[in-house]
């Protein structure tokens, strides 16, 4: 079956991934780079044992050890979502000095099989940090707002997120 946006893919690059050969449903992979994000001035995490989640059409999420982020920076709050694939997601309002970032994290504490490393992982929104960056490269926040995906220079799209997208 052909994928919606599958002809007018950017064609990937030497050491680029297109987004468009992601699987659906996703895949959780371990990260082999350093992961930062800061926030409210300061760094709120670094991390060297992230992993991503890849699905077609999205750029990767990055799932942070809750145990490698600043005491006090994730508090949890009410209310949860249901992702098809990974069950019931949680969430964290993101706290810095007196930055406040409402529901900027979450995470999936009992994920359904096949998602098990997700469990003591939490994702950032990029979009609502001050910055997040992969190996030192300053990530673009998949447009949008609802996957959480981070733009990096090894990933091409077309991307899902942004106005438009939703019946791909």
């Amino acid at each position: 079956m052909r994928k919606p946006m599958e002809g007018r893919r950017t064609p990937p690059g030497p050491g680029q991934e297109s987004v468009w050969d992601y699987p659906r449903p996703p895949r959780v992979e371990r990260a082999t780079a350093t992961i930062e994000v800061r926030f409210g001035g300061q760094l709120i995490v670094s991390t060297d044992h992230a992993v991503r989640v890849l699905e077609t059409s999205h750029p990767p999420v990055y799932y942070l050890p809750i145990a490698d982020f600043a005491p006090g920076v994730l508090v949890p709050v009410e209310g949860t979502t249901h992702c098809e694939f990974k069950g019931a997601a949680s969430y964290y309002d993101v706290v810095s000095g007196s930055a406040r970032s409402p529901r900027g994290a979450w995470t999936y504490p009992s994920p359904v099989k096949g998602y098990e490393e997700l469990a003591s992982r939490a994702a950032i929104y990029p979009s609502r940090m001050e910055s997040c960056t992969v190996d030192g490269e300053v990530v673009q926040a998949q447009e949008g707002d609802f996957y959480g995906g981070w733009i990096t220079a090894a990933i091409v799209g077309p991307f899902k997120g942004g106005a438009g997208t939703w019946g791909w």
